[in-house]
């Protein structure tokens, strides 16, 4: 992966203070993905879910919440250690690894859900990310994703915007060269069996009370778009 991974090792320990603006976003995306991941599982309890790129646990423990047995991924051993703390804080049974979306350190056909979120437009071989999760999922398993599309609006929202003017992300955060075209996405997947559903918009919808933003749907897929797909039997 790229320097996301040495940004979470930086940020690690204050993960889930509440004091650090971007973190705090990271946090206030799991909800508005899961309103929408939620209806494609139906009932998370006792599925074995992974969570690529799990950072400090915010969507892993969201998803022990909901009853499933999940084990998180992350190459930042220091965002690791803070999702671990945080979890025995909780008493929440999660096993969390150090691994890269490229060799994904769990058992072949052992996950019935994979969860990829903010991390197919990070990683340096999106291909091998596609078939590490084919290889963990069990026949007919969930990928669940969201990533950001390559086009003039998203650099210019995601880089100018939120890391340049707004400082809502650490400069340095996204490089555009990664984004992911949805067209080339939706080919990859179904190149490796994989049945696609349409693809939706999502990003931010508005403004809390901390001036952070919230998130949900949206009619465009121009900048942000969620996804699932489903793994062949």
């Amino acid at each position: 992966m790229d320097d996301g991974a040495s940004l979470y090792d930086r940020h690690g320990a204050a993960w889930w203070s509440g004091s650090t603006r971007w973190l705090r976003q990271l946090s206030k995306l799991v909800p508005a993905r899961l309103a929408h991941f939620d209806p494609i599982v139906g009932n998370w309890r006792g599925l074995a879910v992974l969570d690529l790129g799990c950072g400090g646990g915010f969507m892993a423990e969201a998803l022990a919440r909901r009853g499933a047995a999940v084990t998180g991924v992350d190459p930042s051993e220091p965002a690791l250690e803070a999702a671990r703390r945080h979890a025995a804080e909780g008493a929440l049974s999660i096993t969390y690894r150090r691994g890269v979306g490229e060799a994904i350190p769990v058992e072949t056909r052992s996950m019935d859900v994979v969860v990829c979120v903010d991390v197919l437009e990070h990683v340096d071989d999106l291909g091998r990310v596609l078939d590490e999760a084919l290889r963990v999922l069990k026949p007919g398993g969930l990928f669940l994703f969201d990533t950001v599309n390559h086009t003039w609006l998203a650099k210019l929202v995601m880089v100018w915007l939120a890391e340049t003017i707004l400082r809502i992300l650490p400069p340095g955060s996204h490089d555009p060269g990664r984004f992911v075209r949805p067209t080339a996405l939706r080919a990859a997947l179904a190149a490796r069996g994989f049945a696609v559903p349409p693809f939706v918009g999502f990003g931010p919808r508005g403004l809390d009370a901390r001036g952070d933003f919230t998130f949900g749907r949206l009619p465009t897929t121009a900048v942000l778009y969620l996804g699932q797909a489903r793994a062949p039997t």
